[in-house]
């Protein structure tokens, strides 16, 4: 199973998380991670591309990877891979310092509007679901991407640090990321990229505050190009019944991840439109 990521990041959490749930439900005991990280994703998913025909091994994929071909003009896509199933998904936080004069995002967007970049985002690499959330909050606004101010960092710790030493204003993060932190008080939530309310999650949707704005961060897994037919049934057969393992419900409910299986035709469709709106979105932000 390769992570296209390092070691603590995203993919690596839900590479790891499956790896578990199929050792310990008995669907794979031998699973073994690999880490194969840099530029969104592409490295790992070019070196992935050579192995035609290699079933024993699946590599993890997911909104990052779709911002890592557009940015880096990577010659490798995901058609040349082998499409197996969306898992998972979870949803980005707008977070603020909690004496911020703003308290949910009408509020935030009606300040931003009078400055618009003189506001300092912070949030994931550049071009990242976060930094396209702000994109999309922008568009909602009526600001041109382009006079976005922001400002990358590695995770949600990073930009916690930021907010508290006042060198940023406002943060697009995944909420699992900052979720002790804002129930711990140190930050606001002013509202979730989810479609509704989320169970346990104390956050309202940006939708249920009349911002149409919901975008999530999927998180999926790839097969090499050129296995069979029975080869990719037999892979997603594997991966829906680690989906439906007491131990796969269990880390989908720690992680803050939503369930969110798809195969075949629905996920290619679902793929096309997602690499649609993330190149318009990252024309938007002029990337």
């Amino acid at each position: 199973m390769i992570a296209p990521a390092g070691a603590g990041g995203g993919w690596d959490s839900f590479v790891r998380e499956q790896q578990q749930a199929m050792r310990l439900s008995g669907v794979a005991r031998n699973a073994q991670v690999v880490n194969i990280p840099g530029a969104g994703g592409t490295i790992g998913l070019g070196r992935f591309s050579t192995m035609h025909g290699e079933a024993s091994t699946i590599m993890a994929t997911g909104s990052a990877m779709t911002g890592g071909i557009e940015l880096n003009d990577s010659p490798v896509g995901f058609d040349d891979v082998t499409l197996l199933a969306r898992m998972a998904e979870d949803y980005d936080v707008v977070i603020a310092p909690v004496d911020a004069p703003y308290d949910d995002i009408p509020g935030l967007l009606e300040a931003w509007k009078d400055d618009p970049s003189g506001f300092r985002w912070t949030g994931g690499s550049a071009g990242s679901l976060d930094h396209q959330v702000i994109a999309r909050l922008a568009q909602e606004a009526g600001i041109d991407g382009r006079d976005i101010t922001y400002i990358p960092k590695s995770g949600g710790g990073e930009a916690i640090q930021t907010l508290l030493s006042d060198t940023t204003d406002v943060a697009s993060t995944g909420y699992n990321e900052v979720s002790d932190q804002i129930e711990a008080g140190r930050i606001k939530a002013l509202g979730l990229t989810s479609p509704g309310p989320l169970d346990g999650v104390d956050v309202e949707p940006m939708v249920d505050q009349g911002v149409d704005v919901v975008m999530g961060n999927w998180r999926g897994m790839l097969a090499a190009p050129g296995i069979t037919d029975e080869e990719k049934s037999e892979l997603i057969a594997m991966l829906e019944e680690t989906r439906n393992s007491e131990e796969w419900k269990d880390a989908l409910q720690r992680n803050s991840w939503t369930d969110a299986w798809l195969t075949g035709e629905e996920f290619e469709d679902f793929l096309a439109e997602d690499q649609k709106n993330t190149a318009e979105l990252l024309e938007e932000l002029g990337l």
